[in-house]
């Protein structure tokens, strides 16, 4: 990795975490889910990076892709379990992290298991170590504590402008999985712990997030498309590129079309195939949710966390101790 590289993801990471902490302040039953997404998203590009991907604020059995629409009137509710997923990237070079912000006493373990299980799975790398040895740690950590993983969410590789670079980390012991941790490589760890049956759905009717497919360039771009689709397709492919995105990053547009229309053109761009949809995943047994996840580069002797320095010494320390 040049040092160039390593220098963006580090920024990046110190910008997630300022973020992270500034997301504690502000999250608390009450507060409406867009002024949230809509706050960290303005501190984050205050600091002079970009966004990775919409913030998402998932709510109790929701577990992630919950992002506020522009017109969202949802409040964080008394006693709930609220989940924080934020991505920052410099130059393209990205800082995925997430931490759950927990107002009921009954999932404080939950929590705290999944904190350590991530710790745990974050000692366990250095280059050649297979990903699903990982993701066994993690694993049982959460099952003792008397819980489970959500096995149909994983970690992931990140590239330049990628947030799922193509590789998975499972969050249990994947004998299908047969990657690896390579060195100078980016990598988002993220376990999910839950009460309930530790797996997810898709709920189609319920989309927030989008991507481009493909990129798109102005050789390349598409005919035919209505004038709204036009506009909102240029607006994506100049400001976004392949990244995730939300309609309150259309407001340009939403003013200028309204609301409905925009929503319309996101369906017809999805329909058409040039935008991949991304529904919000919900606890198939209702459970409860909790995710917490880390940024890091392998290294030599190890990793590197980027979007939480202080827990690189913890890992340090649980190495030592083994």
């Amino acid at each position: 990795m040049e040092e160039e590289e390593l220098r963006n993801y580090i920024t990046a990471g110190e910008i997630a975490f300022k973020a992270k902490q500034y997301a504690l302040k502000i999250v608390s039953p009450g507060k409406s889910l867009l002024s949230v997404a809509d706050e960290i998203e303005k501190y984050i590009l205050e600091w002079g990076a970009g966004l990775a991907f919409p913030v998402n604020v998932s709510v109790n059995q929701i577990a992630a892709h919950r992002t506020p629409l522009v017109d969202d009137e949802e409040l964080i509710p008394e006693n709930s379990v609220v989940k924080v997923d934020l991505g920052v990237h410099v130059h393209g070079y990205i800082a995925d992290t997430a931490l759950t912000v927990i107002f009921n006493e009954k999932y404080v373990k939950l929590g705290e298991a999944v904190k350590k299980a991530l710790e745990k799975g974050l000692s366990e790398v250095k280059p050649g170590v297979r990903f699903t040895d990982a993701g066994r740690v993690i694993e049982k950590t959460i099952r003792v504590a008397g819980y489970k993983v959500i096995k149909n969410l994983t970690g992931h590789s990140l590239d330049r402008y990628q947030i799922h670079a193509g590789e998975s980390i499972p969050n249990y012991k994947d004998p299908f999985n047969r990657g690896r941790f390579r060195k100078d490589k980016a990598y988002a760890m993220e376990p999910f712990g839950t009460d309930g049956k530790g797996w997810i759905k898709e709920v189609h009717s319920s989309v927030q997030i989008y991507a481009l497919r493909k990129p798109i360039s102005e050789e390349n771009f598409p005919s035919g498309l209505g004038d709204v689709e036009e506009e909102v397709l240029a607006h994506v492919i100049k400001e976004f590129r392949t990244l995730p995105f939300c309609e309150r990053w259309l407001r340009p547009e939403i003013k200028k079309f309204g609301v409905n229309g925009v929503r319309n053109a996101l369906n017809m761009l999805s329909g058409k195939g040039f935008l991949f949809k991304y529904p919000v995943l919900v606890e198939v047994g209702r459970g409860y949710v909790v995710q917490f996840e880390e940024t890091f580069v392998v290294t030599d002797e190890g990793i590197l966390i980027t979007t939480n320095p202080e827990l690189n010494e913890t890992i340090k320390n649980r190495r030592r101790t083994r």
